[in-house]
């Protein structure tokens, strides 16, 4: 019988085949190995910052305790630093006149004191602005471990489902692989050989072929890139980075002392804490894992963690933990200009179903929530409208900015205290350091464990010594971000969606029936009283937490008016605006006097204008106050203060208000993201080109109306059209 292909085509064919089995191998097993190499760069920049510090300590150090080594001798046989010291061998040592076997033991054991107190103290920090070879080695070896999950899994799958029967394959076609084998082998053999090579082509050029080539490539190009991917991609997504570093290796971020300033009693118990993250859409840091094992085991707790630090995804998890143990209901109750934020944070988060509170239909909503359970979304006003049964009874009750109610005589407090009556737990949540408001604190405390705020009532004056910490730690729990967040600076995004009020809503229709774009993109700032502008609001709030927190603010607009209307609800908070209009030396004037303002100063500016070419690193709170129709000019904005030379890390919040052109624009640009990422070449020039077409701009206020006209009668349209803003 003939053979319908060559001995040397079945050879080519089996190795194929064999290597391809064993590449795909390698990859399914490469997890750890890839977890392996992001340690190993993270020793390599460790050692290369204790080099460099050590290169800076002179060699004299070694007597600093009277050791009576020989120091000129060692500098003239060129050993000047305790680097040096480190870098040589013991024998090269000996070789130095004046220092003997033991003296050159010595003089490197107390070089290895030195070394381990320096690498004690040092907690990596990765910058796309500082790009040396080890940052770039280890951003590098963490990219590829980010995408080696996938691709093991893809890998140990393609194995797994093709591997007996390509094996199998290949012990068919051995007979074919020699000429002798092939003369005195049956009939049944040969045929057995044909089908086998038929097969194994088939596979190679079929589905498996195609993807385990694909995935072989895709791991090729991860394994060549010379750093640009990784860059780019930590540029996008920096905390995924560290916290897989984290991850890989625990207390190179930050303090091994996990328990940051709790009782080590205390701190014990809430370590063995469980929790359960199933349905929880995102990675918490180790300092937020802590924070959720202390919420879930405390059970009555105030979280004052400093402005950044993810509070509310403490609370979604806590949530979520105590959901997958059968809890069905939870309450948060939050200002009414967070209100949309909160809803969006919770599904973007978790998979726990969300009941917005609030409005007309708060009673229907309310209902709801009270049959199907999930979390009700509540303002602090519209707790007042919460009729609960007096045997109702739901499992943790959320309370945000809880500094609102601090007034014991207050009706939102009052209304939060009954709500409470109905809850097993409470997480209430401030950003501002109530150790500097003591009857605050104690205030909040006495709804969430008054025996505790009983035992330190008198006690308020020595509120920032260790005693009295200790003696709140049981329902106080704050972190600072140079506690836990060693890597800094760091990029923290917040979109603020800002549900409209009805004047908001108003004015904003008659805008929209006015056909004129740029008026409507100054929703909730172009109404006449900005008391019912819900951004206001919220501008009001950020640059209260910011004041508290020592961090001064640049709000940016494309509008004058707006940055007019922002002076005017900000007051003397707020600098001379920077415009277009002020000259480039005025600017600077400006900004100098910007940087020697105190804590809570606000710089207005126009974002054409401010957002390029100035240096504000003073400033690390950014606030956009509408969308602009190229990321790339909100890029920039960003850009003034989150460069080489801040301090701290920088918290932009950009304000939305929910179902508006906000949104319109917001959608498209995501979706003209998404399709540069898919197509196009990831380059600073494709970045700049996502903008909107005239076109698409065009369309907005059509699709608006369109919007508002499906969800209102033509007489409420009209109504709202013609009302007084």
């Amino acid at each position: 019988m003939a053979r319908s292909f060559s001995k040397n085509d079945a050879v080519r064919l089996a190795e194929e085949h064999e290597n391809l089995l064993m590449n795909l191998q390698h990859v399914a097993y490469s997890l750890d190995d890839r977890r392996a190499q992001v340690k190993s760069s993270a020793d390599a920049l460790i050692l290369n910052e204790v080099n460099a510090i050590l290169s800076g300590i002179p060699v004299e150090e070694l007597n600093r305790d009277g050791a009576g080594i020989r120091i000129k001798n060692l500098r003239d046989s060129g050993i000047n630093t305790i680097a040096d010291v480190q870098a040589a061998g013991t024998f090269r040592l000996e070789e130095v006149d004046g220092i003997s076997e033991s003296g050159a033991r010595k003089i490197k054991s107390i070089s290895r004191e030195y070394a381990e107190k320096v690498k004690s103290g040092i907690r990596i920090k990765l910058s796309a602005d500082t790009r040396d070879e080890q940052s770039t080695a280890l951003v590098g070896s963490i990219y590829r471990y980010k995408s080696a999950d996938a691709h093991s899994k893809e890998a140990g799958a393609l194995v797994y489902e093709n591997a007996g029967r390509i094996k199998s394959d290949i012990a068919d076609l051995e007979p074919s692989r020699g000429t002798f084998k092939w003369l005195f082998s049956s009939s049944q053999v040969k045929q057995k050989a044909e089908s086998a090579y038929s097969d194994l082509d088939m596979l190679m050029r079929g589905e498996y072929g195609i993807r385990a080539g694909g995935l072989l490539e895709n791991v090729r190009q991860l394994d060549s890139d010379d750093g640009s991917l990784a860059w780019a991609d930590f540029k996008k997504d920096p905390i995924s980075y560290f916290t897989i570093l984290e991850d890989v290796y625990p207390g190179i971020l930050e303090s091994e002392e996990e328990v940051y300033g709790l009782p080590e009693d205390l701190s014990k118990e809430v370590a063995e804490e469980k929790w359960y993250q199933e349905g929880l859409h995102c990675k918490l840091r180790r300092y937020q894992e802590w924070g959720v094992k202390y919420a879930l085991h405390q059970k009555r707790v105030l979280l004052g963690d400093e402005m950044g630090l993810g509070k509310t995804v403490q609370a979604i998890a806590t949530m979520v933990s105590l959901k997958n143990t059968g809890a069905t209901h939870f309450a948060v109750v939050c200002p009414a200009s967070v209100l949309s934020n909160w809803c969006r944070e919770i599904k973007k988060h978790s998979s726990l179903e969300v009941v917005k509170v609030h409005g007309k239909d708060r009673e229907d909503a309310l209902a709801l929530w009270i049959e199907q359970g999930g979390v009700a979304v509540t303002t602090y006003e519209t707790t007042a409208h919460f009729k609960l049964d007096p045997e109702f009874k739901f499992t943790m009750l959320v309370v945000d900015e809880a500094h609102y109610i601090k007034n014991p005589a207050a009706a939102r407090t009052k209304n939060v205290r009954e709500l409470s009556t109905h809850s097993e737990r409470m997480l209430f949540m401030t950003g501002t350091a109530l150790e500097n408001k003591v009857d605050e604190m104690v205030s909040l405390m006495e709804i969430l464990q008054p025996e505790v705020a009983s035992g330190v009532k008198n006690m308020t004056f020595m509120s920032n010594a260790p005693q009295f910490r200790e003696k709140v730690a049981p329902v106080y729990y704050r972190r600072k971000r140079d506690q836990v967040l060693t890597e800094l600076p760091e990029l923290i995004e917040n979109m603020e969606w800002c549900e409209m009020t009805p004047q908001e809503e108003a004015a904003y229709v008659k805008t929209l029936y006015s056909g004129n774009l740029m008026a409507v993109r100054r929703v909730s700032w172009n109404v006449e009283d900005l008391k019912y502008s819900s951004k206001a609001n919220r501008l009001k709030e950020i640059v209260e937490e910011a004041r508290d927190d020592d961090r001064k603010v640049i709000v940016f607009s494309f509008f004058l008016d707006t940055l007019k209307a922002v002076c005017e609800v900000l007051g003397d908070v707020c600098t001379e605006p920077i415009n277009g209009s002020v000259p480039p030396s005025r600017r600077q004037e400006i900004i100098d006097e910007f940087d020697n303002a105190p804590a809570g100063t606000v710089l207005p500016a126009q974002i054409q204008s401010g957002g390029t070419g100035l240096n504000i690193q003073s400033a690390s709170v950014v606030v956009i106050c509408e969308p602009q129709y190229k990321p790339s000019t909100e890029n920039q904005a960003i850009s003034r203060a989150y460069r080489m030379g801040q301090a701290r890390n920088v918290l932009v919040y950009r304000l939305m208000s929910d179902e508006t052109v906000d949104e319109r624009i917001l959608e498209i640009l995501e979706r003209k993201q998404k399709e540069f990422d898919a197509f196009a070449d990831k380059s600073v020039a494709g970045e700049a080109s996502i903008e909107l077409s005239e076109k698409e701009v065009g369309d907005i206020i059509g699709a608006e109306l369109e919007r508002i006209n499906e969800g209102k009668n033509a007489g409420e349209l009209s109504e709202m059209a013609v009302s007084p803003t």
